[in-house]
């Protein structure tokens, strides 16, 4: 192996919602005791979710799982109406981690939905964000993920459209779906702000920067990331061999035949500490050169839920 220098992105990994919800996990903890239980794993990343677990987290797939008066968690990624509903009826101390942008997007659907427009959410069928969202009107909003989808729309009043997307896409990714959209209904009423995360799009923008500079990429994060997996086809749309791996030890050293430069970025729920592992990993085989390639300073932070925030005040009391 003959990989010379290492090109670390900036950003890259924790978003700041990816951050708040894991906190918020580690803080009922503390302020609850265990267990407490979390709705659909909190973040999309295995170790993240089996750290927690080793403290006393509780993973469950439906609030209905969890017994009644308990503690519970939902995650980052959002849930339809009727979870919350579920958990109010049992009795549940209820902490919401939704991420805030996530939240935006769910207001923006109400939104819509009270307005009686028609609603086409961008974005992968059974993603739990999609669930989530697309829970907030069910009547009203219909799923996309290509252009053909949105040939096969049929809307009852074409006149009434509007879109959102689901946070964790790429802006590349949407353009051609938005495109048909706005060739197939003239009217589309544009959204106020772009839904794709701030974090999840200057993760993007860093990634076509190494992109640029080096001969293969690798993304750390799970399979059932999204933002992650969008990383590596941001690097494949610009023909530069990409890989994405939940640690280390999913590196295989047949990738780097005549590689001399390596590009390495994680995706918004990989802890940082995977990525020195892989930076150990070249050091180990040699790799002298390891630089960053800064595209912007994220200093984004969101609040503790209210409810969390009261306890935890309770406590320090």
């Amino acid at each position: 192996m003959d990989v010379h220098s290492l090109l670390l992105a900036a950003p890259r990994g924790f978003c700041a919602g990816v951050d708040r919800a894991v906190l918020i996990v580690e803080k009922a903890l503390e302020a609850y005791g265990a267990p407490v239980y979390v709705r659909h794993e909190i973040v999309h990343n295995k170790h993240v979710v089996e750290t927690l677990r080793r403290k006393g987290a509780v993973f469950v797939e439906d609030e209905t799982e969890v017994p009644e008066g308990a503690v519970i968690v939902f995650s980052a990624h959002g849930s339809p109406p009727e979870a919350f509903e579920n958990s109010k009826a049992l009795g549940h101390t209820l902490v919401d981690a939704t991420c805030p942008l996530v939240t935006k997007v769910h207001q923006e659907a109400r939104r819509y939905a009270r307005d009686e427009m028609e609603i086409v959410m961008i974005g992968h069928a059974g993603h739990q964000e999609v669930i989530g969202t697309t829970g907030q009107a069910p009547d009203r909003i219909r799923l996309v993920e290509t252009p053909d989808d949105v040939d096969a729309l049929e809307l009852e009043d074409p006149a009434k459209v509007t879109y959102i997307t689901q946070t964790t896409l790429s802006m590349d990714e949407t353009a051609s779906v938005v495109q048909r959209l706005n060739e197939r209904f003239p009217g589309l009423k544009q959204p106020k702000s772009d839904d794709i995360c701030y974090a999840t799009q200057n993760r993007q923008d860093a990634v076509k920067q190494l992109a640029e500079r080096c001969d293969l990429v690798l993304v750390v994060g799970s399979q059932t990331s999204s933002n992650s997996k969008r990383l590596v086809e941001v690097s494949k749309d610009r023909s530069v061999p990409a890989y994405l791996i939940d640690d280390a030890s999913e590196i295989d050293e047949a990738w780097f035949e005549e590689v001399g430069t390596v590009g390495l970025t994680s995706g918004a729920s990989a802890p940082e500490v995977l990525v020195e592992q892989v930076i150990d990993w070249f050091k180990a085989r040699g790799t002298q050169t390891v630089d960053t390639v800064m595209v912007v300073d994220e200093d984004v932070e969101f609040s503790m839920p209210s409810v969390l925030a009261r306890k935890l005040q309770e406590l320090s009391a």
